[in-house]
This record gives structure tokens, sequence and C-alpha cells, in this order.
């Protein structure tokens, strides 16, 4: 029997990830008998006393919020991509002990646009500025050649993308809340708000739109995205994103390459659709 191996997404809360559905059956498609992948609730205070029980059957943990930045001092290193942003959604785990962070949201972004044909844009546009639009931000210093306008309902938001842009070299214009519309006629909008925020939206996007990648994906479509679709612009969805950095958590976790993508995104659709 091959040696077991554990891994599992960690969050609070934690009881809608699909990382166990995704991870699962990528483990299913690479024959990898005797890994399992579990969901455990776990916040920060909590996060410090579940890594003193990792044993040597540990292959790896996804990370969601609030742990990103929390998990941080208890690795012994993090990559670049992840020291980018402070944020850590994914630790590899090896036999002897060694702890390793890295962010597989950005290239993740990165992958799902491409996968659709956006690989470079002069511009682009970034709803909201909450956890998820520093990594957005992040990806788009890989894609886009020129401005990113990112709308913002606080100066405290607007502060913090001003800083995240000076990091990470990208020419940014923060523009209000109140003008997001504007953002519509971009070549490319990344919305990274909660469900609902930008469904007022829907009314003025424009007859002949671009792209959207929407990083929600339940409910989906959104109203954003489905009348963006009915538009007969490219639509990008939270599942695109949630799968292509799942492929990367598995090969680092596993040592296997290529990871499943289709058979990933097939078990994720089924079980949204199941929901």
């Amino acid at each position: 029997m091959p040696a077991a191996r554990r891994a599992a997404v960690l969050g609070s809360p934690i009881t809608h990830s699909l990382s166990p559905v995704l991870h699962r059956a990528a483990y299913a498609e690479l024959g990898l008998e005797g890994w399992t992948y579990d969901r455990f609730e776990i916040d920060e205070e909590a996060l410090p006393g579940f890594f003193e029980t990792l044993g040597p059957e540990w292959a790896g943990l996804s990370l969601t919020m609030p742990l990103k930045r929390a998990v941080i001092p208890l690795l012994d290193g993090i990559s670049e991509t992840a020291a980018s942003v402070d944020a850590v959604n994914t630790v590899v785990l090896t036999e002897d002990g060694r702890r390793t962070g890295d962010n597989t949201d950005i290239p993740g972004m990165v992958a799902a646009l491409r996968e659709h044909g956006i690989e470079k844009v002069d511009t682009a546009a970034i709803l909201g500025a909450g956890a998820t639009a520093s990594s957005a931000l992040a990806a788009l210093s890989r894609v886009c050649s020129g401005e990113v306008v990112v709308h913002v309902r606080s100066e405290t938001r607007a502060a913090e993308m001003r800083q995240w842009a000076e990091r990470l070299d990208v020419t940014v214009r923060i523009a209000a809340w109140d003008d997001a519309e504007e953002a519509l006629r971009a070549p490319l909008v990344v919305s990274t708000t909660p469900a609902g925020v930008t469904d007022s939206l829907a009314r003025a996007v424009p007859e002949r739109p671009a792209a959207l990648f929407d990083v929600l994906y339940d409910p989906w479509p959104t109203v954003l995205a489905a009348r963006w679709s009915a538009y007969g612009g490219a639509v990008v969805s939270g599942l695109d994103l949630l799968v292509h950095q799942a492929v990367l958590q598995v090969e680092q976790m596993t040592g296997r390459s290529p990871a499943p993508l289709e058979a990933m995104r097939h078990a994720g659709e089924r079980a949204l659709a199941a929901r």
C-alpha cells in the first residue's frame, strides 16, 4: 500500500470551500491512492496550535481568509510571489519538517485570463479594494501594460491600493465607487467585490463589452456577469480562478505535473450545480 499523505484547506468560515472537491478529483485522476484532503475550521488564534499537530504525513495546506497573512510567521520561507502581496494561500510541507509558503492566486488569475485569450491589455479596471484586490493588482502587473483604475468606497482603501501599486510597480489611478460605471468600458474589468455589490452596475454594461473577470463563483452567474455574457463579452469566472490556482497547489503538494485541470473543473461544476 502507498504511504498515506494528507492535505487540507484551513479558514473561517470554511464549509463553503470547493477545495476538497477539486483536490480529491485530482488525486483520483492521478491515481494517488492513500491521499486525503479535508477542511478545517481554523481562525488566526487557533492556527499556531494546528501547526503543532502536523506530522510527516502532511504534504500541504491551502489557506483562505483570514489566514493568508497570519500564517507567514509560522513558515520557514515564502516565495517572491507571496512576498509581493504579503499573502500565502499554499503551504508545502516536506517530510523533514520544512514549511514553505506560496501564492497561487496570482499565477492562477493570469492562467485563467490566458485560457480565455486575454494575455495583454493596454489598460484595466478593478472594482473594489478588499482582500482579493492586491492579488488582482499583482496579476495585472503581468498582464496590463498601462494604467489600472481602481474604484473604491473609502479613502482608507484608496491609500492601501496606492501602497500596493507602488510596491508592485503598477500605475494606478484611484476613482470613486460612484463612478464605477465608467470602469465597464475598460478592455479588462476585474470585479473583486462580495456578492450583490455590482448588481446595480449591470444596467450600464456597454453594448459591446470587452472582458470581465468576476472572482465570485457562488452564486453564479452574478447579475453583472450574466448581462456581460448576454452582450457578447468575454467572462472569466471565480471558478476559473479557483481551478487554476488549485492546479498549481496540487502540483506543488504532490510533485505530479500536469494536474488534471479539466477533471478538477468538472468536479467543481458538479458540486456547484448540486448546491
